[in-house]
């Protein structure tokens, strides 16, 4: 155990956010670089080390929780990082960007603050980067056999540097001109900074991993020819086929996307633009969804000087405590404030969109929203309670319902597709077609980064099976595991 009496003697810390009138006028993460190295060791040290952990069920990887803990409080981060990264292949990534169901099943959570397990985590791995100890690991041989993985996210990165690892030769297919995925394009510098990445692969260049970018499997190279060029084929391709809001008016110029809108911002950050084509400078801006995607697309808003951001929500308010039907140690529907709406903007809860009303030259001006209750099942309108709002720039953050491979790949793999749209699998992450594997959202549906990564995990100890007979890779989900949220 950690400090004996941590939990009853340390208060909880977070780690501290730069001023929002400072943070708001560049690109940086929110954080105050090295805020948390005075308070780190006290923090780990409020871990209980229960004997029965409900934050390893809480966390898919499955990760080692209070034995990084213990070893970050008694300042060993070599044994930390060790211990983190037996579990993890990128905890720079959900150190940052994970919204932590490990916290909410934390044992010290059911009548006191939870350990800020996410800002131990990001510490230990900050600090291993720092001091040199995240190197390369090159595989002492290699085993002949090749993978070709599709799509470069979380699941994709973390399927090919096991199998790399493992002395496979993988070649990891990115349709866009960067590696990364939504990590890349989907999330704003301002959450997690692309020197992550860039990081990673460069290690896992040095290891040993091939990477093909600007590369749309399905058009440039077919799935037929990647069956014949490798003896396996994982699609980790993501669930990016974005929800649309079918109502009048959405064809009018300034209505887009979330993953229309973002990617550009980031893309300014890269230096492709000095100015996104897409830009909230001076509009009244309106995001619809009030999931993470919406917090980004306000947070982006903010930085490109909007007149106005407000963020719609047709669910009701959620509550600031735990709801009685989501008991520990259940992720809770509770109400977040993240670092985006520290900002500014007003959220707009329980209302749906009705129609978009525009200009002479089809430019969106206004929204027209009305309020709704849930009953019986479906949302129903309150009368009276229409009204317009001003929206020169609406982005439409309102979730994905599966992967687009289903334009092309999956017909020319002859993979099968489940009764939610996504890539068929077994209990070994198999497609019903031979050395063909899928695995993260293509397979799960829109979910966490840490499930991505776990099910990347997964899928690489089955390929590797599948390659060699055997595998001394762990495999911490099955693909019929669900997160611990009502």
């Amino acid at each position: 155990m950690a400090d004996p009496k941590g939990f009853l003697t340390t208060p909880k810390q977070l780690a501290e956010r730069r001023p929002v009138d400072v943070r708001i006028r560049d690109w940086n993460e929110v954080y105050v670089e090295r805020s948390l190295l005075p308070i780190i060791t006290k923090q780990a040290g409020r871990c209980m080390d229960c004997g029965i952990p409900f934050c390893h069920n809480g966390c898919p990887l499955g990760n080692l929780i209070p034995e990084w803990n213990d070893l970050a409080y008694r300042d060993d981060w070599t044994g930390a990082i060790e211990r983190l990264h037996a579990t993890n292949n990128f905890p720079e990534f959900t150190g940052r960007l994970c919204p932590a169901p490990c916290e909410s099943a934390c044992v010290l959570g059911i009548n006191q603050d939870a350990v800020t397990i996410k800002n131990v985590e990001v510490t230990i791995i900050d600090k291993a980067w720092d001091r040199g100890g995240v190197t390369p690991q090159v595989p002492e041989r290699l085993s002949g056999k090749t993978v070709a993985v599709v799509g470069s996210g979380p699941a994709g990165l973390a399927v090919a540097q096991q199998l790399t690892r493992a002395g496979h030769t993988v070649v990891v297919y990115e349709r866009a001109d960067r590696i990364g995925g939504l990590l890349r394009y989907g999330i704003p510098e301002f959450k997690m900074e692309k020197r992550h990445i860039n990081r990673r692969v460069e290690q896992m260049r040095a290891e040993g991993t091939r990477f093909r970018t600007g590369v749309h499997v399905g058009e440039d190279i077919t799935g037929q020819q990647l069956r014949e060029r490798f003896d396996a084929v994982v699609v980790a391709a993501g669930a990016t086929t974005a929800r649309d809001l079918p109502v009048p008016g959405r064809e009018l110029k300034g209505v887009h996307q979330a993953m229309e809108y973002l990617p550009l911002a980031n893309k300014v950050q890269e230096g492709d633009f000095v100015e996104p084509p897409i830009s909230a400078k001076g509009k009244h801006v309106v995001v619809i969804g009030g999931g993470d995607t919406g917090a980004d697309c306000v947070g982006t808003a903010h930085r490109q000087g909007a007149a106005s951001v407000t963020q719609l929500e047709i669910m009701p308010r959620p509550g600031e405590e735990r709801p009685a039907g989501q008991p520990w140690p259940t992720m809770p529907m509770t109400y977040k404030v993240t670092s985006a709406h520290e900002e500014g903007g007003e959220r707009i809860y329980s209302v749906s969109t009705t129609h978009f009303s525009g200009d002479a030259e089809g430019n969106v001006q206004e929204l027209h929203l009305v309020e709704v209750e849930f009953k019986d099942g479906k949302f129903e309108q309150v009368p009276g309670s229409e009204r317009a709002i001003p929206a020169q720039l609406v982005t439409l953050a309102m979730g994905f319902t599966g992967t687009d491979v289903r334009n092309g790949l999956v017909e020319q793999l002859g993979v099968d597709l489940d009764a939610r749209g996504n890539v068929s699998r077994d209990a070994k992450f198999a497609t019903n077609v031979d050395g063909v594997y899928v695995c993260g959202d293509a397979g799960r549906g829109q979910s966490l980064i840490v499930w991505a990564i776990a099910e990347g995990r997964s899928a690489a100890a089955a390929v590797d099976t599948y390659l060699g007979g055997k595998t001394p890779l762990p495999a911490p989900i099955r693909p019929t595991d669900r997160p611990l949220v009502v």
